[in-house]
């Protein structure tokens, strides 16, 4: 019988036809010492292996071959003549990582004439194997799911760009490489050539989120070739992969209203400025930042280029008190280069936003009358002195201030700058009894500093009702007529009619014209004092009354004042 062996021995293949004579059959001795206790696949014909061995004699125990010396493992056929028979036979149901003792006799070796001067006539060899790997020309990418997310509703195609982390390894569990002890994801398109073969089908149909391991053969792997150092030639390949990111370049962002707003009038537009909480993430579910966390909004303009494209696209149409989850593809958001130590390259983003307010800086302030009483004979104006009740809320509803958490309500005088713009506009035009919502925008509320307790920017609500009014007189003045005054005054200020007016008189006068409604003290002071000044600046000598001579002269000096302010 004929046959062709071949055989790696120092670095060259020999090629030998031998001619066996008939003899007694000596089989060839397997040993099996160590069997790994899990085994997938056994070595069957027409399989290539790659293997190392120690060879030696078996009379002496003298090594003539080691692929562990050359650092090569041996690769070949198995059951095609391509090694010597007793090698074909002795190989075969061999599992990756078994180790065995093969004794093969002469005749299903090199017989009777040996070979290169290295293995003699007749020898026994001895053959101790270790099996790396084992696939086949029919063999293809084998994929099993370790874990799969519940909810899948996109999954890897061609064209598409994906980063996922990996651990890889030969069949045998070497160790090849990992993303993890990086911790930077291997990101590439899918269906262009960047990966090999096996990779590239092994990758489709995943979920992010999906751990998968993908079983590569070494023609659909590096091949011939290996690569590097650690990727020997005709390696199959193991990888654990896991999903965390995937897109298309041709993604638009994607939203989902995750909470209607009730009541909404109004919609963002372009030029608008929001205050909302958020929280990001990244495609897995991994997350990157919170407003929440900081326990402080993210305050911007709307459409005008303050935030990445995806979310300035998406902040537009909403309402206050909506929540929409906004995905964001890379090329909308961070792209390629992304946020050092925060956003990686090509990240996907998920935004989960809850609206707390928007504004426009061009707004005024909003009015909704919500009771009023049905005999209103007096509005509240500038000058007014007024009481008031009130809450004043965020526009979710958190509450920061009340009137009801102090033992009286607040008194103040419109426009007098005593309180925001806003709530002194919202406060004007009110019957007493009234009741009002007001919408205060921050450029007439707290601005953009907002101020104890009050958020930056953010815009008010109020519900007030008016308590009281006592109209009031101009900023500089104590007294005012509402009418015209007496003409002559001095008779008028004279009751008793003896040609001067004590402080009794001047005091009963002034009591007089307010009970009459011809005129007005300045609310919120005692009407004593500010009778008593009046009368003090209107009593030139200091003498304890009033005469005709001293009212003509403060009255020329008033009009002499007058014309030179006027010039």
């Amino acid at each position: 019988m004929e046959f062709v062996v071949s055989l790696f021995l120092l670095c060259c293949v020999f090629v030998i036809v031998v001619k066996c004579d008939s003899g007694p059959l000596i089989d060839v001795v397997v040993d099996r010492y160590d069997i790994p206790s899990v085994c997938p696949r056994e070595v069957g014909t027409e399989d290539f292996v790659r293997y190392h061995f120690n060879g030696t004699f078996f009379e002496g125990g003298k090594k003539f071959d080691s692929s562990h010396d050359r650092g090569n493992a041996f690769i070949s056929q198995v059951g095609l003549g391509r090694m010597i028979t007793g090698m074909d036979r002795g190989i075969m149901g061999m599992c990756v990582n078994e180790r065995r003792k093969i004794t093969i006799p002469p005749h299903l070796a090199y017989g009777s004439i040996g070979t290169g001067g290295v293995i003699p006539p007749d020898a026994v060899l001895v053959f101790d194997i270790l099996l790396l790997d084992i696939w086949s020309s029919d063999d293809k990418v084998q994929i099993s799911t370790i874990s799969k997310p519940e909810k899948c509703k996109r999954t890897v195609e061609a064209s598409d760009y994906v980063r996922y982390h990996y651990n890889g390894s030969l069949l045998s569990g070497t160790y090849i490489d990992t993303s993890f002890s990086s911790n930077k994801t291997y990101d590439t398109y899918v269906g262009k050539g960047d990966l090999i073969q096996g990779m590239e089908e092994g990758l489709l149909g995943m979920c992010v989120g999906e751990r998968r391991i993908v079983v590569v053969p070494p023609f659909l792997g590096y091949g011939e070739k290996g690569y590097g150092t650690k990727i020997p030639p005709q390696a199959t390949l193991v990888f654990e992969v896991l999903l965390v990111d995937l897109f298309n370049t041709n993604d638009d962002m994607e939203v989902v209203i995750t909470r209607l707003a009730k009541n909404c009038t109004r919609k963002t537009v372009k030029g608008d400025y929001i205050r909302y909480h958020y929280n990001g993430t990244f495609l897995d579910g991994s997350a990157f930042d919170s407003s929440y966390k900081r326990n402080s909004t993210y305050n911007t303009y709307i459409g005008m280029g303050y935030v990445i494209l995806g979310m300035d696209r998406a902040l537009q149409g909403l309402c206050i008190g909506e929540r929409r989850r906004v995905v964001v593809p890379p090329h909308l958001a961070y792209g390629e280069q992304g946020v050092e130590d925060l956003i990686p390259s090509s990240a996907v983003l998920v935004f989960d936003i809850d609206v707390i307010d928007f504004h426009n800086p061009k707004d005024p302030i909003e009015i909704k009358v919500t009771h009023k009483p049905k005999e209103c004979n007096m509005t509240s104006e500038g000058d007014d002195m007024i009481q008031y009740r009130y809450n004043c809320s965020l526009m979710d509803g958190t509450l920061l201030y009340s009137s009801d958490h102090y033992d009286s309500a607040p008194i103040t005088t419109l426009g007098a700058n005593k309180v925001i713009l806003g709530l002194d506009d919202g406060l004007k035009g009110m019957c007493v009894g009234e009741k009002r919502e007001v919408i205060v925008p921050p450029h007439l509320g707290h601005g953009e500093n907002g101020a104890s307790g009050v958020p930056k920017s953010a815009v008010l609500f109020f519900e007030l009702e008016l308590l009281s009014l006592s109209k009031g007189v101009p900023d500089g003045y104590m007294f005012v007529w509402l009418g015209d005054s007496p003409d002559p005054l001095f008779p008028a200020m004279d009751l008793n009619g003896d040609h001067e007016v004590p402080l009794e008189e001047f005091s009963a006068f002034i009591m007089i014209q307010v009970s009459e409604l011809k005129g007005r003290l300045r609310p919120g002071m005692d009407a004593s004092v500010i009778i008593k000044d009046m009368f003090d600046n209107q009593d030139r000598d200091k003498d304890g009354k009033i005469v005709l001579d001293e009212l003509k002269l403060k009255a020329e000096e008033d009009s002499d004042k007058a014309r030179h302010e006027e010039l």
